[in-house]
This record gives structure tokens, C-alpha cells and sequence, in this order.
């Protein structure tokens, strides 16, 4: 038993008070149970209840057993003069004040209703995972559907947090930002932080000028990204070196430490070098992309957005020097979709909040067309009942564990 869970129950009287008797079998009836101040001093203030027909207005004291009034050292301070009821699980020992009066005592276990303590000992239990794990299916359909919805803005809203800072750092370049923006997602967990990192570094008007070849972009990103400083023999190497060092000097490219981007534990098409290959291809086919990004409704507009593939050395490469059996490598739908959940519907908010527009609804009917992700943590919601139908529902579910 803790005393989290007899303060719930006084403030919120789950318990039969229909025929309450103190410790020495007095009448007792509350009227108010008081504030509950969660600081310093008595658990609960200006409660007011009657003994024996006698009205008292003061304050409450919860304890586990009655003793724990003198293991806190209680009588000592004066902030508990005022005490006109202690309300207990165990009563073990009679209370008195300075004055040597006894304080009432009310033993809450002979009053708690069953179910309630049932649920406690539910809750309390060790568990696996997360604590509703065996209730969390019972809950009204209703309630469930808003709880989800407020879940997912809030997820929204921490999504979104990121784009507000680089609109002031950037002075609200949107394109600068949803170029940053996109690279940490072409980047994936592992690389994420590091593709971020690359696009700040590199101004948005180098990328909008060089776009029309995308060797030029090829050249910016694999330099930024340390992947152009070797000496090899690849002629497609040595043309992309020479390309990012004659770029580096035109637009007067200061160097920036970026650490060494991550090939482990990636399949060959996660490879950063396929990433920041097909990024380029997004970048040298798509102008105005902030525009189009906006006025994407559906999953199939962004489809269209992002529908490219690799240059023609990177189809038949996953690393450089060493060449491959030729796979078009065009950005999956799947990989798409974690665009959309990832940077899209967060940026199309983040936007809509700085024009004073409501998307809210839009943004729920966006992702709910969307097939949920798969992760480790859907799965395990999936085992206890509540499986996520699409994206709506499980960034709802993310926020729920992970918040």
C-alpha cells in the first residue's frame, strides 16, 4: 500500500462514506474533503466534515499506519495543529495533539470498495511493459478515438518544435528548412543527425544554383559527408572530387568537421551513399518543392513528389570503386510514407500554425490513409490487444509509450 493511492481515494471518495465511523466509533460524515496541496505540510487543507453532529473545518493528514505521525516528527511542527482528521490504512496507535486531545482516525480499509482496491493491486503489480497493459483494450471506444487524437498533436506539436528553431535560425527560409529537414529523414536514425548536420552547413542557395546538374548536388553532399577525400581510381570518383573542390571555392565553402557517416548495420539500400544519391535526385528534379510539399493532400501526391531513382552510376554502385549488379534504386513507398509521417504532416503544421491556419482535421486524414510503420513498440501494443490500423493511430501509440 502506498500513500499515492490513499490520497487518491480520499480526494476523489472511492470508498463507501455512507455510514463512516472513527477509530472510536463516532459518526463521521465528510462534506468537503479539502484541496489537495501535494507540498509541504497536511496532505489536504480546508477540508470540512462532521463528528457526532459536530461540524469541523481544517485539515487532513494521510498516513499508511497512525504511527507514521510521529515517525514524520508531525507533533512537532506546528503546521499540523490544524489537523482535524487523520485518515489511515492501518490504525495502530492513538494520535494527540499538543494539547493532549486525540485526533479523530479514520481507517480507510474497512471502507475501501473492492474493485477500487483491486484495480490498485492491477496497477501496482510488477509489469512487462506498461502499467494498463490489461485494461488498456476495456476503454470506451469514444474516449479511446480522443485520447488517440490528443496523443497525436502532441506528438505533432514536439515534431514540429525542430522546424520552428531553424525557421529562426534561418530567418524563416522555409525551403532551407524543409531541405534540413528532409536530409535528417533521407538519414534514418543512424545518419539522421549527421544528414542534418551536412544540409546546415551548406546554404540553401548553393543547392537552388547547382541544382541543374545532379552531379553538382552529388558532389555537395558526398564532400560534405567526408566521402569524397580518398585517393581512388573510380573515374566517377575523381570527376565528383574535382566537381565539390571547383564548388567549394565558388561559393566560397567554408570546411566543416561532420563525423564519418555510418555504413554498419545498414542494408546496401540505407547505404548513406544511396541516400544522399537519391536526396540529390529529389533536389535537381523537384524546384519549388516547398510549394508542392504544402499543397500535398494525399499519400499519392507525395508519391508523385518523390517518384525518382538514382543516376546512372549509382544504379549499378552502392559503393564507390565497386561496381554492382544494376537495381534502379527508386526512393519505396514505404520509405516515402516515413517522409510523410517524418517531415511532411509536421511541416504542413508548423506552417499552417505560422499563417494562422487550422489543418488539424486534414492532417488526421492525411495519416490515416497511410499503412501503420512497424516497430517494436506497435508490435508489443498489437500483443495486448490494441493493434495501430494505420499512421494516425500509431504515432498516437508512440506518443502514448514514449511520453
Amino acid at each position: 500500500m502506498k500513500e499515492d493511492f490513499l490520497h487518491y481515494v480520499w480526494q476523489y471518495k472511492k470508498f463507501d462514506f455512507s455510514n463512516l465511523k472513527t477509530t472510536q466509533n463516532e459518526n463521521l460524515t465528510i462534506i468537503n474533503s479539502g484541496f489537495y496541496t501535494q507540498l509541504a505540510g497536511p496532505d489536504f487543507f480546508n477540508a470540512q466534515i462532521t463528528i457526532e453532529g459536530q461540524k469541523w473545518a481544517g485539515n487532513v493528514e494521510i498516513h499508511i499506519k497512525s504511527s507514521d505521525w510521529y515517525v514524520h516528527h508531525h507533533e512537532k511542527d506546528p503546521n499540523y495543529d490544524s489537523v482535524i482528521l487523520h485518515v489511515v490504512w492501518e490504525h495502530d496507535a492513538p494520535i494527540f495533539r499538543k494539547d493532549n486531545s486525540e485526533i479523530p482516525v479514520l481507517e480507510l480499509q474497512k471502507y475501501i470498495i473492492d474493485k477500487e482496491l483491486a484495480n490498485y493491486n492491477n496497477l501496482a503489480a510488477p509489469k512487462s511493459w506498461i502499467y494498463c497493459e490489461k485494461q488498456i483494450t476495456t476503454v470506451n471506444n469514444f474516449i479511446l478515438k480522443n485520447w488517440q487524437e490528443r496523443l497525436f498533436f502532441e506528438r505533432l506539436q514536439r515534431k514540429s518544435a525542430p522546424i520552428e528553431q531553424l525557421l529562426i535560425d534561418t530567418e524563416n527560409d522555409w525551403e532551407a528548412v524543409l531541405f534540413a529537414m528532409l536530409a535528417k529523414n533521407f538519414g534514418l536514425n543512424t545518419n539522421g543527425s549527421l544528414f542534418l548536420k551536412i544540409a546546415n552547413s551548406i546554404p540553401f542557395s548553393v543547392i537552388r544554383k547547382e541544382s541543374f546538374e545532379v552531379e553538382n548536388l552529388e558532389a555537395i553532399f558526398m564532400g560534405r559527408a567526408n566521402l569524397l577525400h580518398q585517393v581512388k581510381e573510380d573515374n566517377y570518383y575523381v570527376a565528383l572530387q574535382n566537381r565539390w573542390n571547383y564548388i567549394k571555392v565558388k561559393h566560397q565553402l567554408t570546411d566543416v568537421f561532420i563525423d564519418e557517416v555510418q555504413f554498419f548495420k545498414h542494408r546496401p539500400d540505407n547505404f548513406p551513399t544511396i541516400r544522399l544519391a537519391q536526396l540529390a535526385q529529389v533536389y535537381h528534379l523537384q524546384h519549388n518543392l516547398f510549394s508542392k510539399i504544402i499543397a500535398a493532400k494525399t499519400a499519392a501526391d507525395c508519391y508523385t513528389i518523390f517518384n525518382c531513382a538514382v543516376s546512372n552510376y549509382w544504379q549499378t554502385h552502392y559503393l564507390f570503386d565497386k561496381p554492382s549488379a544494376k537495381k534502379r534504386k527508386a526512393l519505396s513507398k514505404s520509405f516515402i510514407d516515413l517522409l510523410i509521417i517524418n517531415t511532411i504532416v509536421p511541416f504542413q503544421f508548423a506552417y499552417s500554425k505560422s499563417i494562422g491556419k487550422e489543418i488539424s482535421e486534414n492532417s488526421i486524414a492525411f495519416l490515416a490513409t497511410i499503412p501503420s510503420e512497424k516497430n517494436a513498440v506497435l508490435d508489443k501494443f498489437a500483443a495486448f490487444g490494441l493493434k495501430a490500423t494505420n499512421a494516425f493511430e500509431a504515432q498516437a501509440l508512440l506518443q502514448l509509450k514514449n511520453e
